[in-house]
Formats: structure tokens, C-alpha cells, sequence
């Protein structure tokens, strides 16, 4: 059975419901002015919209392992909050419509406490001691706050002027009301929501499953943590800030390690990420003379498109799908071949790939929320290209938001992303900024 306050989602997958999945060039046909060889950053999200598919696979939750998930139907509240008329303050409570007559002396006839109503009479120019979040007495609609009135005795005296009948009254349901939906389908919950979930006595929700996300770095350049430095390799550093990034997002991660270029060995880790995952990210092997055989494998096995889009950094990307195999009986993993450079990567990912697996969770909002700032410095810049330059955002002498940049915005300069707090994104049609100018930033906060 559903707990309270639920409706029951769909447990098949889209694939398992026969959902036909849309072909690469189905969708560049959809799309005005397609070229994978020029693509603007816009017509990038535009595709991987309609390239990814939600997953509808649910399963029912506590709310401390609701953190973070996305909810799978409108949670409807079976209660109203608040439940009664309730006291917003410490003061007395009176009937407002006396103070058409001015000034008030009111003869103050018992205390309301917080959970546990007072059970008796008010009449005209009496009132009622209250205490804040107690139940109104009936007949009463006003507070005035204790720090406004004087007393003599049991005597309040109420000061003309000093408010409008109902005022400081919280109303019945004046935040959910029973039988309204409290949270919709495709909220992500944050401790806010889950705070709002446990508030109307609901114990479990309905999320969709973990996006399960498969991710391995490709290249015999690549040193895996405890080998031996040698001439020409790096460390991997991208497979562990991808993790990274799954991680806080909320994904099943599935890590595959290094992978060399080898085609047997590619092949093995794409197959098997596809039947295990909904989603494979590799770096490394997708650019233009690339001499490896990433390329080649991603063509052989999935139906995928090769891009240069027109951005600064991460230029070359691929996309697509890659089947499991008959044998394994599954389905189709979403395939985003990012560049291997670490700044490069990490810029794609929050720019394309975040919004494209959170519209796969079933989130209905995947974009990121771009900030205003002022620029502190000029920039360079030419039409043409959208850039995402590291960007330290603070508050200015006058208290408004500026940005500056981290300096060097090379894609090799990792330790820029770890001064940054957030990427400043030039628009494609954008020119050069000069210093005060507003320009879009895209926060770190809540994605690394």
C-alpha cells in the first residue's frame, strides 16, 4: 500500500514500457540549423532534451534517505498547516472589530498556551493572554504583541493605531491545505521539503529510483592512484572529480577505472557499462585526430554523433546511446563522451551533462540559475562562442555582487576551479565585457 498522502507511481522503465527511443538523427532533424561540427552551446541542451528520457522505476522511501531524491508523484497533504488559528506571537488576543473605537482596555481573562487550547468565553472588551503558536480562543482574530500594550493589574491597555484587525493571526491551512498537493511529481527534495514532509506526519515518499551512472577514463597517457610516475603520463584526476560530481548529484556511481586503448578492453567496459548503468561518461579520446580507438568503439557499438561545439573550454564532445547486448537482456545506456582535459570536463559536465541526467531523474528543474554580477575586469571576448570563465563572485563596497576571474583559464589549470566559486558564462552572441558590465554566472554551490 502507498503511504498517506502519496500516489502511487509507475514501476516500468521507459524502455521496458516500450517507449521508442529517438534516433540521433531523428532529433538533429528536429532541430534548426543542426551542425555537429558548429554547434552553439543553446542547440546543445536543446538535443539532450530530447535525447534523454526520465526513468519511471519508483520505490518508497524514509524521509532521512529522502534527501536529495526526486518525487515520483504529487504528495498530497492530509492535513491542513495550519491545522487551527494560531497565535504568530507572544501578546493578548481580543476580537479586532474594537478597534474601530480607538484606544482598548481590555479585562484579560486566562492564558492560551502553545498545545493546549484555552477552553473558555470571550466577550467584548475582554482578552486572552497568548502564547505564540496556541490555538486562537473562538471569536478571536487579533493579537497584539506584548511589547505594545501596558498592564495594570489583569487590566491590557491597548494603544490606538498600533494595528488592523487580523493582524498577527495565522489561519487555518494558510501554508497546505488537506487534500491540496503539499510537493509535485519532479521536486527534488531538499531539507527544506523534507522538513515540510515530516510536518504533515508523513513517514515515507515516493522517489525514483538512483539514476545509476557508469564513468571510466580512457588513454594510455592516464596513471591510475599507486603507479609510478613515468614520461608523458598525468594522473587521472577527471574520474575522480566526475565521481565527485555523480556523487553530490545523487547517482548510483558505477567506477570502471582507466581503460586503455585497446579495442578489445573498450569494448568489454562499454558493454558492460551499458547493461549495468543509464548512463556512461568517459573522458578523453573524442577529439579530432584523437589516435586511440575510443572514437572508433563509440561508432562500432551505439548509434553517436561527434561534436565541435562552438564553446570555450571542452570543444569536442560526443553523445548517444550505446545498447547492452542481446544477451544481457537490457536496454540502452545514454552515452556523454566528454574532452579529457580537467577543466574541460568538469565545465561540460555542470553545463550539459548535470541538466541532461537530472531531466533522466525526473526532475523538472534541470537548468542551472544563472546569477547577475558585475564584472570587476574587462574581458575578451568574441561572437561566435559561448566561454566559461572561472569566476570568483563577492560582495562589493556597495553590497552588490561582482565577479572576477581566477587569472589563467587554461583547461589544464585544475587548481582555477578549486579558487573559483562559480563559472562565469559569455553567450555565444556575446562580445567583449568591460568592467562593470552584468554578466551571467553560473553558482558551484549545490553542484561541486
Amino acid at each position: 500500500m502507498s503511504p498517506p498522502g502519496r500516489r502511487q507511481g509507475d514501476d516500468r522503465s521507459a524502455h521496458e514500457a516500450g517507449t521508442p527511443m529517438p534516433r540521433i538523427a531523428e532529433i538533429a532533424a528536429r532541430l534548426q540549423a543542426y551542425d555537429p561540427q558548429a554547434l552553439s552551446a543553446e542547440a546543445v541542451g536543446e538535443f539532450l532534451a530530447q535525447l534523454v528520457t526520465p526513468v519511471r522505476e519508483t520505490e518508497s522511501v524514509g524521509i532521512f534517505d529522502a534527501l536529495g531524491r526526486v518525487l515520483a508523484a504529487d504528495l498530497v497533504s492530509p492535513i491542513s498547516v495550519p491545522p487551527h488559528d494560531n497565535s504568530a506571537m507572544d501578546g493578548y488576543a481580543f476580537a479586532g472589530a474594537q478597534l474601530a473605537q480607538g484606544a482598548l482596555r481590555l479585562q484579560m481573562m486566562g492564558t492560551a498556551l502553545a498545545g493546549k487550547a484555552w477552553p473558555g468565553q470571550v466577550q467584548a472588551g475582554q482578552c486572552v493572554k497568548i502564547m505564540t503558536g496556541a490555538v486562537m480562543p473562538a471569536g478571536l482574530d487579533t493579537v497584539v504583541p506584548q511589547e505594545l500594550v501596558s498592564l495594570e493589574g489583569e487590566v491590557v491597555s491597548v494603544p490606538a493605531g498600533v494595528l488592523q484587525p487580523g493582524d498577527n493571526r495565522r489561519c487555518a491551512g494558510e501554508d497546505l491545505m488537506a487534500g491540496e498537493p503539499a510537493l509535485r511529481a519532479g521536486e527534488r527534495l531538499g531539507p527544506a521539503a523534507c522538513g515540510l514532509v515530516a510536518s504533515l506526519g508523513i513517514a515515507q515518499v515516493e522517489v525514483f529510483r538512483r539514476l545509476k551512472v557508469a564513468y571510466f577514463s580512457t588513454g594510455d597517457e592516464i596513471l591510475s592512484m599507486g603507479e609510478p610516475p613515468r614520461e608523458g603520463a598525468v594522473y587521472d584526476s577527471n574520474r575522480y572529480t566526475v565521481h565527485g560530481l555523480l556523487t553530490r548529484l545523487g547517482c548510483e556511481v558505477i567506477d570502471l577505472g582507466v581503460v586503455r586503448d585497446q579495442p578489445a578492453l573498450l569494448e568489454q567496459a562499454f558493454r558492460g557499462a551499458a547493461a549495468r548503468a543509464d548512463a556512461i561518461i568517459t573522458s578523453g579520446g573524442v577529439s579530432v585526430g584523437e589516435a586511440d580507438y575510443t572514437k572508433a568503439m563509440m561508432k562500432k557499438l551505439g548509434d553517436v554523433a561527434f561534436w565541435r561545439i562552438a564553446m570555450r573550454p571542452g570543444r569536442p564532445m560526443a553523445v548517444g546511446r550505446i545498447p547492452a547486448g542481446e544477451a544481457s537482456g537490457a536496454g540502452e545506456a545514454v552515452l556523454f563522451g566528454l574532452p579529457g582535459n580537467p577543466v574541460a570536463v568538469m565545465v561540460t559536465f555542470l553545463a550539459f551533462v548535470r541538466p541532461a541526467l537530472l531531466r533522466m531523474m525526473g526532475a523538472r528543474q534541470t537548468a542551472p540559475v544563472l546569477l547577475k554580477a558585475r564584472s570587476a575586469e574587462a574581458m575578451r571576448k568574441k561572437p561566435g562562442r559561448t566561454e566559461y570563465q572561472r569566476g570568483i563572485v563577492s560582495r562589493s563596497a556597495d553590497g552588490g555582487l561582482e565577479v572576477r576571474t581566477t587569472g589563467n583559464q587554461g583547461s589544464g589549470v585544475l587548481s582555477s576551479m578549486v579558487q573559483a566559486n562559480g563559472l562565469i558564462v559569455l553567450h555565444h552572441a556575446q562580445g567583449h565585457v568591460a568592467a562593470g558590465d552584468a554578466v551571467d554566472v553560473m553558482m558551484f554551490e549545490g553542484a561541486i
